[in-house]
Order: C-alpha cells, then sequence, then structure tokens
C-alpha cells in the first residue's frame, strides 16, 4: 500500500552530515537515527553495524564510501538525512548530495579542528549556497579543545573568498577530555540561549537527558559566549528583535534570539556552533532541535533557477510550491539487481506514479511506474509513496534514458537545471577479465558503475586496446575492483595504478579541412573550424556558430561534425582528453549530391588532427597534500616532499600545539607510495592526506616517456 507524503513544507529538513574522514560523521548520523526512533539499537562504525554504511566495503574499512539518504522524524518536522563519505576519493559523493540539500551539519573532531578535508567540504557548501550548523564532536578524546577548535574554524575556513558569516557557539561543552586523562572530563553542555546544563544518561545510551542549572566553575565562561552571541546577532539585527533589549543590559527573550539565529543561518551571516561527542551519548538531542529550529525548509531556499530548452537559453524560475509545474534533479543513479534506482530531488509541483515525465536535457520521455523512499539498509527494502511533492527527495526505479544531472519535468513547462559538475579523475588502470568469456560481461558491469559515479571513467586505449579505468584515487579504483568482484562475480585483473594525463593547445589555431574522397568513393565536405583555450566548468566545448540562413547546411551534416569534434577533443592527440579546450564551427560547405553525415565526420576529424599536429602540451595533475608530523620529524618530511619536486605552501604548528602541519603541492606521479612511505619518514607517527588541486604542464621527460622516446 503506497504512503501518502503529502506534509506541510515548511516542516522538512533535506540535510547532509559533511566532514574530513574520522570527524565522526557516520557516529553521529547513527545517534540522529537512534533518538529520532528511525532505528531501534545504535550500530558502530568499528562493529560494522552502522545503518548507513550499510555496504560490505564501508563495513570492512569502517568508512563511508556512498552517500545514503535517510527519512526519520523529530519534534514534528520530516527531515532527510544524507551522510556522506570524507575521504577524498569519493568527494563526488559530497558534491552531488550537497547539490541537492537545503542545509549541513559539518562535523570537526574537537581535537584536530579544521583538517585538509574539512576544507574541502567546506568549500564545496560554499559552491552551493548551503546554510550550515557546526558540531564539534569528539570533545571526550586527549586534547579535545573547543576554544581552539573554534579558532581554527574562524582563521581558516571563513575568512574564504565571498564568506562572511562567523561561526558562532549556542550550546558549549562542560569539560574536555576523559576521567582518565583530564581533571574537568567532559560530561554534559550548555544551552547558553536557555541558560541550562544538560547532562545524558549513559546507562541509556544518553536517551535520557537531564536538566540542571549551569556549574559555578562555567559561569564565567558561558557569559564571555553569550556576549559574542549577541555581539554578533546584534550586527544584522534589522527588525530590533534583541538589539534594544541588549543595549538595556536585559535577557532577550530566547525565542527572538532563536528567530535572529534562524534567519542569519538561513543567511549564511553565521554558522551556529553545538558541542558533543557521539561515542560518549553527549549532545546529539541539542544538535536535532537546532536541525529543525536554525536549518532551512525548502520554502526557506531561493526559487531553483534554469533554462528554457527551447527557448534559447532563455531563464526559468520555479518556486517550491506543489502548484508550480513538477521539474525535479536526478542527482544519484545506484545499480540495484531488480532494477536501477535514481533518487530526485523534487524541487517543483508534483511527481507522481503513472506520469511520463520529461528528460529536458536528452529530449526524451520517461515512464514512473512507481515512486519510493529508500531506506540506508537495504533489508528494509523500498516506502511506496503516492507523491513526491516539492521539497521531497524520492527515488525511482528503472529509468531508461537518465543519468545523475538529468532534469525531469512536465513537457508542456519545459525546463533544464544546471548539470551537477565533477572534478576530473587522476589515476587509471588497465582491467582485463582472467576468462575471455567474461569479456561482454565485465564491459556491461563497467558501463553499470560509470551510471552510478560520475567520476568513474572507462574507455579503450586506441593504441593498445587495453580497457582504462580512471577514477579519483587508487583506494577509488580498488573499490570498484571489490563490487565486480563482489556484485557481479567477475575475476578480474588489473595493472599498476598510472596517471591519468590530460593535454591542451599550446596556442589557437582557426583551420580549413576538405574531404573529396571517403576510400575510393567520391565524397565532399569542407569545415573551417577554429581551436582555442578557455576556462570553463566542462573541460570542452564545441559550438556552432555558422550562419545556416546565409549558407543552409542540412542540420544533421553540422551535428555530426559537431559528435566528431567533441569525441575527438575527449580523446586527444597524445590518447589523453583535451582540457579547457573550444572548437568553433565557422563555415562550412557541401554538395548535394556528394555530401553525407559520414563526409562532414571526416571532416571534422581532419581539422582537429590539423590543429593539434605539433600544437599539444602535456598537463599533469597536482594534488594538494597534508602532511600532519610531530616537529622532530618537520625536516624529513620537507627534504621527501622537495624531492618529489613538491612545492611547500605551509608548515606551521598545528591547533593541538604539539604537531605541525605541512601543506605541499605535488605531482600526482610522485605519489603512489607516498601514504606507506610517509610513516617510514616518522617511525610512523606521521599522517598524510591529499585532494586533486589543478593540472600543469608536465616535463619534457614525462611527455618523451609517454611516447617511448
Amino acid at each position: 500500500m503506497a504512503k501518502d507524503k503529502s506534509q506541510d513544507l515548511k516542516l522538512v529538513r533535506n540535510i547532509g552530515v559533511i566532514a574530513h574522514i574520522d570527524a565522526g560523521k557516520t557516529t553521529t548520523t547513527e545517534h540522529l537515527l537512534y533518538y529520532s526512533e528511525a532505528m531501534h539499537k545504535l550500530g558502530g562504525v568499528d562493529e560494522g553495524t552502522t545503518k548507513t554504511d550499510y555496504d560490505p566495503e564501508e563495513q570492512e574499512r569502517g568508512i563511508t564510501i556512498y552517500s545514503a539518504c535517510v527519512p526519520f522524524e523529530w519534534s514534528g518536522h520530516t527531515i532527510n538525512l544524507i551522510d556522506t563519505p570524507g575521504h577524498v576519493d569519493f568527494t563526488a559523493e559530497v558534491e552531488r548530495s550537497l547539490r541537492v540539500l537545503d542545509g549541513a551539519v559539518v562535523v570537526f573532531d574537537g581535537q584536530k579542528g579544521v583538517e585538509a578535508q574539512s576544507e574541502t567540504v567546506w568549500r564545496q557548501a560554499n559552491k552551493y549556497g548551503v546554510p550550515r550548523l557546526v558540531f564539534v564532536n569528539k570533545m571526550d578524546v586527549v586534547g579535545a579543545n573547543f576554544a581552539r577548535t573554534l579558532e581554527s574554524i574562524n582563521t581558516r575556513l571563513t575568512p574564504q573568498v565571498g564568506e562572511h558569516g562567523r561561526p558562532v557557539p549556542i550550546v558549549i561543552p562542560i569539560g574536555a577530555g576523559g576521567a582518565a586523562d583530564s581533571r574537568t572530563p567532559f560530561r554534559g553542555v550548555i544551552d547558553i540561549i536557555d541558560m541550562k546544563a544538560k547532562f545524558f544518561d549513559a546507562d541509556d545510551l544518553g536517551v535520557t537527558v537531564r536538566i540542571d542549572e549551569i556549574p559555578e566553575e562555567n559561569q564565567a565562561e558561558v557569559a564571555r559566549y553569550r556576549e559574542l552571541l549577541f555581539e554578533v546577532l546584534t550586527h544584522h539585527d534589522d527588525k530590533d528583535l534583541i538589539t534594544s533589549a541588549v543595549l538595556d543590559g536585559k535577557d532577550p527573550e530566547p525565542a527572538k534570539v532563536r528567530q535572529l539565529i534562524r534567519e542569519q543561518c538561513i543567511a549564511r551571516k553565521i554558522y551556529p556552533v553545538l558541542s558533543g561527542s557521539g561515542r560518549e551519548h553527549i549532545g546529539i538531542q541539542p544538535l536535532l532541535d537546532a536541525v529543525t529550529l536554525y536549518l532551512p525548509s525548502p520554502l526557506d531556499r531561493p526559487p531553483v533557477t534554469g533554462t528554457d530548452p527551447k527557448g534559447k537559453g532563455k531563464e526559468v524560475k520555479r518556486k517550491p510550491d506543489p502548484k508550480e509545474p513538477f521539474c525535479g534533479l536526478v542527482f544519484k543513479a545506484a545499480w540495484h539487481p531488480n532494477g536501477n534506482r535514481f533518487f530526485v530531488r523534487v524541487y517543483s509541483g508534483v511527481m507522481r506514479p503513472g506520469m511520463r515525465a520529461f528528460n529536458s536535457g536528452k529530449d526524451v520521455k520517461e515512464n514512473i511506474p512507481k515512486l519510493f523512499h529508500v531506506h540506508a539498509d537495504p533489508a528494509r527494502g523500498l516506502e511506496e509513496v503516492e507523491s513526491g511533492p516539492a521539497g521531497d527527495i524520492v527515488c525511482v526505479i528503472g529509468l531508461k534514458d537518465t543519468v545523475t544531472g538529468d532534469t525531469l519535468c512536465e513537457t508542456a513547462h519545459p525546463i533544464l537545471l544546471e548539470a551537477i559538475s565533477f572534478a576530473e579523475s587522476v589515476v587509471s588502470q588497465s582491467i582485463e577479465p582472467e576468462s575471455g568469456a567474461d569479456k561482454d560481461k565485465l564491459a556491461l558491469a563497467l558501463e553499470v558503475l560509470q551510471l552510478e559515479d560520475p567520476t568513474f571513467k572507462v574507455k579503450a586505449d586506441k593504441d593498445t586496446g587495453q580497457i582504462l579505468m580512471s577514477g579519483m584515487g587508487t583506494l577509488h579504483l580498488e573499490v570498484k575492483r571489490h563490487r565486480l568482484e563482489r556484485d557481479f562475480k567477475l575475476k578480474v585483473r588489473v595493472s599498476q595504478p598510472r596517471v591519468s594525463y590530460r593535454e591542451m593547445l599550446r596556442e589557437p589555431r582557426t583551420v580549413e579541412a576538405k574531404i573529396d574522397r571517403l576510400g575510393d568513393k567520391p565524397a565532399f565536405a569542407q569545415l573551417k573550424v577554429s581551436f582555442t583555450n578557455f576556462k570553463s566548468d566542462k573541460p570542452v566545448g564545441v559550438f556552432n556558430v555558422i550562419n545556416t540562413e546565409a549558407n543552409p547546411i542540412p542540420p544533421a551534416f553540422l551535428s555530426a561534425a559537431e559528435r566528431a569534434l567533441a569525441d575527438a577533443l575527449q580523446t586527444g592527440e597524445l590518447g589523453y582528453p583535451m582540457m579547457n579546450a573550444q572548437a568553433r564551427m565557422l563555415d562550412a560547405k557541401f554538395d548535394p549530391q556528394l555530401s553525407s553525415e559520414d563526409s562532414f565526420i571526416a571532416a571534422a576529424i581532419k581539422a582537429y588532427r590539423d590543429a593539434t599536429q605539433g600544437n599539444v602540451q602535456l598537463l599533469q595533475p597536482i594534488m594538494k597534500v597534508t602532511v600532519t608530523t610531530p616537529s622532530e620529524f618537520v625536516g624529513n618530511i620537507l627534504g621527501d616532499l622537495t624531492a618529489r619536486r613538491g612545492i611547500v605552501e605551509r608548515q606551521e604548528s598545528n591547533s593541538t600545539g604539539n604537531l605541525f602541519e605541512v601543506d605541499a603541492l605535488v605531482p600526482l606521479a610522485k605519489l603512489f607510495t607516498y601514504a606507506n612511505e610517509v610513516r617510514s619518514l616518522s617511525q610512523g607517527r606521521a599522517a598524510a592526506g591529499m585532494e586533486p588541486f589543478s593540472y600543469e604542464p608536465a616535463p619534457d621527460d614525462v611527455l618523451r616517456q609517454l611516447l617511448g622516446e
């Protein structure tokens, strides 16, 4: 029986949990679900029993790999929560989640503060203008320091370009560290709006919350943070909700304080900060309350903006209103043996079972037989729903032509939403089945994995015929290989990882290419094409600027040439995709008897080869490497990074005071074994993280080596 999910949009929250790896995202999520009674038993990351990390690979490694969407209820609100990965190899999962979410909870390790991937997810949230809460987790660990973590957020995150918000504490910790290592161990939190202390009963895993007066030893600290809160809030208090009361020395009404916090959080003028410990079951209920109180509903977000696919790029806006025409974005596809699942964020109107949805980017229609909500744990199955109203996240099974980033809408009211942009893959491996009989089965499985993951690419090497799979890192490719073995029952062989280089034009060229024969048959096509470098979200672009009114060439011929140019740019002259390359078709000639799509394809390929012959430079991926090391090993780390052609950008004592952090830009080719080697340089005490940073021209010796010279 389908479930009716019609509801007040004011009471809906679409949120994500984002953080650096090991900051405690999944443990925090488990507690959010447990206290909301969405599940009846707490799982553990170490035991591999968490609900959102349901995949065997996640349970084995103790990390999140796939974003999981879990609906639950709290305080009369419906919360659609997405737990995302923290490892840089799976940053695409964070990217597509933030694209469709209305708010986020950013989790920080109370001991380590801002870490490398913290900066990455913060930038991603900035990119999509996502309001967020900050949760300082692990306040029970040795060296945890709330004030120091807050300072690291202030200095390393909020000064970023375009960001003017400030982290402002609203729930602060009582103590820090554990009972065995601290005179004042972490034991509860203080709500500085209600001015009450909250203690959580360990015997029932923190379900029971005891509210008490603020301990005497915390009064001064509370006063200081409360003064900071009011100072920041009154700076933008245009309605005078609390300013007059504060200036008169009175305590403002808590309801008005919360209203102002909500307004300024949604406007990203502030980031409310809370504290706690998932492991010790402290501080999670106040975080749940903050999600409902301060993060936006779909109604609080701006109307979604797209273009009219039939109106030459005319801007179209849709409000989050069930009465508006339907439109939604497919932000995730997931393979399933009973039919691939497609997750859709509904932005306007209502998505209904039985409708014919229009894929505006591909100009095709898709049948929508049924709609579902999907729980994180596949054992709980699908929950069929009668509709997907504006603001909801629903699942559709079995779409034929739709992939991640596609727009679904009503045929009579077309709109094309901006697609999701993903980082370029940087590592490749050749792959082949152990048995030749499994060749077709492998090709099909790789196609499925590409459908799921836009950062996973597969192509055939034009020189060797090998199948190459490319991804965001060695762990990314290792997980794909395990998927092939576990889910598709394939035995495969892979090569050692290698760098995925890119190509770029050295200088712009305009060429004219003419075809008068195809094989031994007469043919005709002539194209004038300009090739230039340009900066865009997309690595390559092909544009037809031919005046077809003055030169009425059959559209099919020009479309064939466009496709051929796009394919050529993706392949590259040296076998690597072009980057920042643009081809503009300026003019063309055809013969009514001799011209065909094939002749124009041949002319496009010839134009590309003429433009790139001796005019291509090789680009290598550069990684941003962050090493955290005890001070006595800094010299070893710096010397090793220099030997790897690294450029050190920053070296300073980190927030704990007894460790050094080093940031460097290093060619990926020099880093495949770095994670192990950095430990040997520091007697196992240093740790390193890395993420893609840019592409830069590769040294000449790299190009000569690739060409076998």
